[in-house]
């Protein structure tokens, strides 16, 4: 358990620097991406439910051992088993996301990588969320907010004259 922990814990920090990914269609406010976007998990959702399987790792069995002392005292602890982990897993999750994708692409969006921006970017640039997603270009960035809101940066890159 712990080593999960530590594993999510990673996860959570390492998030945080990545390229965020999500559905893209250039001009369409984010009101309507979201709209779209909720819509569309609803659709998924009823087509492809949620359907969990309860399921077990296999048991481990953990051989027996000898220990000496510097005596010469020897003993042998038996072998024994360990129960495998009971789990969750939702068999419906790729289907679904299959179901939503297909869903979102008959409305115009494709599924982009946008990089974060660099923390220099983030403190030369006035705090707005995107209202409208812009075009994308090679340089275009993403900063993201608190309140589950971004903003799509396109730096200017300085020009030689």
């Amino acid at each position: 358990m712990k080593n999960v922990l530590k594993v999510v814990a990673a996860f959570a920090v390492l998030s945080g620097c990545g390229p965020v990914s999500m559905y893209y269609q250039p001009g369409v406010a984010v009101s309507r991406l979201d709209t779209d976007h909720t819509n569309c998990e609803v659709s998924a959702l009823r087509d492809a439910p949620v359907a969990n399987q309860i399921r077990r790792d296999p048991p481990i069995f953990i051989p027996s051992r000898s220990y000496c002392n510097s005596a010469g005292s020897c003993y042998t602890r038996p072998g024994y088993w360990v129960h495998g982990d009971i789990y969750t897993v939702d068999v419906n999750a790729g289907l679904r996301q299959r179901v939503l994708d297909q869903c979102m692409q008959r409305k115009g969006y494709q599924q982009v990588s946008i990089p974060r921006c660099s923390q220099a970017v983030q403190n030369a640039t006035p705090s707005a969320a995107t209202q409208s997603l812009p075009a994308l270009t090679e340089a275009s960035c993403m900063i993201r907010y608190n309140d589950d809101q971004f903003q799509i940066v396109t730096p200017i890159s300085s020009r030689q004259e």
